[in-house]
């Protein structure tokens, strides 16, 4: 069982430890990245920024890079006509390159070419051989190329009009083949296997923890986990026998081990994984083949692994035959990278397919970003209501009676007094458009109370009086733009920097405990006067504008809040 071979991993020194350990997939680099692999790179990247913000003593550390071998990196590199390590390098740099400008911040990026990572691999391979968990036998079945794997008959479907079988899961043509491999004995590890995926939120969201337990509903064959080195031949060598290459779905998964040092003693600091984020397609993979090779290796298995769900273009699957692959680079030309990675986490749910639309992503970033957050910056920073440029203090005296006479300061101070819990419950579900619900709820409420408060009628110079008042509001106002700055800094890094540095909030002061700190939560917490950044904008996001507009968009749109997901998109889901 599970629990006695955990006890065994233990005996061997590996402890549980403080460090919270994030990782993506590793992308393969068969194509350029397009908008679903960076959806789970921002998954990952967004997780492990609230992890720092709500934890700022932990260490937390994210792990993306690139997988880089197999037939079909071959086949890539003879379409395009380059070498294959030239095609790799040109790839893995794109991957790069989309991240850095998606803000995505990784402690390692790494690549399966790599020499400590083949080190990883071979040490791996070995441990498994010493254990008894691989065997060479002749292996015959059949394999589809695209996916890399072998499938048995009820994994395919058969075309019977070309007499062409095709896998079930991904459509793609199989074929027979007959050859001796190295095989490892995952039928061994069947009820292990089950007893970790049962775990309590083990998997999520639960879908997915259903899928893999109907899968280990059935007897689970073992796995060939070599290939013959004259069929593919860019792979891993498998230890002493030059005959056979390591299958890539292998070598990719210790990817993970390796970015942490394995198999040196340093990598047990960080191990296991505390979330691993990847796409449903590798389900399989990570779910059933992973856990098993670390059972046998004597190591534990992750803590959880995020799955999210697809991307549809138009409502249409996205593939390179129907010309709708969504280029980030691209997109990001429309939209701002920045906008695209709200775009992403705020439509994106992990148990169903996103759909991917310009029409969406324009109503929602201008909504959203440039009307909601942005205009609400704006106007409390307008010289003509805030001529001296100030983050002002509000008054004792005038913040009370807004509060006793004005409904919507009542209902601006239940939303942010609302918003730390909240917020914080969908974070640790990685549920990003929920956190961008509340947030986008609480912004709304600060634009009802500015409108209500209507403060240009107590613009400077119309009565001494009115000073107090007015600054009061404006006090207000900024306040509840800042707590939504800090609640927004792992969804939208770059803008949340803009909006704090606008508002002169001191770095240390950016934290999650600092929601706790305003005329919210404690009337008598009024601040203090600062001057407002002058060398900051305050036009956070530019409205997105077709380059040939009809008289109908010209018109000036009204901020609208977005309307929360469907019933099926809460957290109940997961």
């Amino acid at each position: 069982m599970l629990i006695r071979r955990i006890k065994c991993v233990r005996n061997l020194g590996i402890r549980y430890n403080s460090s919270h350990y994030v990782t993506t997939p590793i992308f393969y680099v068969n194509a350029a990245p397009h908008i679903g692999h960076l959806y789970s790179a921002v998954i990952a990247d967004a997780h492990c920024r609230y992890q720092r913000l709500r934890n700022p003593e932990k260490t937390v550390r994210l792990c993306t890079g690139t997988d880089e071998h197999g037939t079909k990196i071959q086949q890539a590199a003879t379409l395009h006509g380059i070498p294959v390590a030239k095609y790799c390098d040109d790839i893995s740099e794109r991957y790069r390159e989309v991240f850095r400008s998606a803000s995505i911040q990784p402690d390692d990026f790494i690549r399966t070419t790599e020499e400590r990572h083949k080190r990883a691999v071979a040490h791996f391979w070995r441990t498994l051989h010493s254990r008894g968990h691989i065997y060479s036998a002749a292996y015959s079945g059949w394999y589809c190329v695209s996916d890399e794997t072998f499938l048995t008959d009820s994994q395919l479907r058969l075309d019977e009009s070309t007499e062409t079988r095709f896998s079930l899961e991904s459509g793609h043509p199989v074929e027979w083949t007959e050859e001796t491999n190295y095989m490892f004995r995952l039928s061994q590890f069947q009820d292990d296997v089950r007893h970790w995926v049962k775990q309590e939120a083990r998997i999520r969201p639960a879908k997915f923890e259903k899928i893999l337990l109907d899968t280990l509903s059935e007897p689970l064959p073992d796995v060939s986990v070599s290939r013959p080195s004259n069929r593919v031949h860019w792979a891993i060598p498998v230890p002493d026998d030059d005959s056979q290459t390591v299958y890539v779905w292998l070598d990719a998964l210790v990817n993970y081990l390796s970015s942490v040092g394995y198999p040196n003693k340093e990598f047990s600091a960080h191990w296991p994984p505390a979330q691993q984020v990847i796409g449903k397609d590798i389900l399989k993979f990570h779910g059933i083949y992973w856990p098993a090779f670390l059972l046998a290796a004597g190591l534990e298995p992750p803590g959880q692994l995020h799955v999210h769900s697809h991307w549809t273009v138009d409502g249409q699957k996205m593939s390179k035959s129907k010309h709708n692959v969504v280029d980030p680079v691209q997109a990001a030309q429309q939209y701002t990278m920045e906008g695209l990675r709200y775009f992403l986490l705020r439509e994106g749910v992990a148990h169903s397919d996103g759909n991917y639309s310009h029409v969406k992503a324009q109503r929602i970033l201008n909504s959203e970003l440039a009307d909601t957050l942005g205009n609400l910056l704006s106007r409390a920073c307008a010289k003509s209501l805030n001529p001296g440029q100030i983050y002002p203090s509000a008054d004792a005296e005038h913040l009370a009676d807004l509060l006793r006479t004005l409904d919507a300061t009542k209902r601006l101070q239940e939303s942010l007094l609302q918003l730390s819990e909240r917020c914080e419950s969908h974070y640790e579900c990685n549920h990003f458009h929920l956190v961008a619900d509340t947030a986008m709820a609480a912004l709304h409420a600060a634009n009802n109370f500015f409108e209500s408060s209507r403060p240009w009628t107590l613009k400077a110079g119309t009565a001494e009086s009115n000073q107090p008042r007015l600054e009061t509001i404006i006090a207000m106002t900024m306040d509840a733009l800042r707590l939504c700055g800090i609640v927004l800094q792992p969804i939208i890094p770059q803008l949340a920097t803009r909006l704090l540095d606008k508002l002169r909030v001191p770095t240390a002061e950016r934290g999650w405990n600092y929601l706790a700190k305003s005329f919210a939560s404690s009337p008598a917490h009024l601040g203090g006067s600062c001057q407002l950044d002058g060398q900051t904008s305050a036009l956070l996001f530019q409205r997105i504008v077709e380059e040939n507009p009809t008289k109908e968009e010209h018109k000036p749109q009204p901020a609208k809040r977005i309307k929360s997901k469907k019933k099926d998109r809460r957290e109940t889901m997961s």
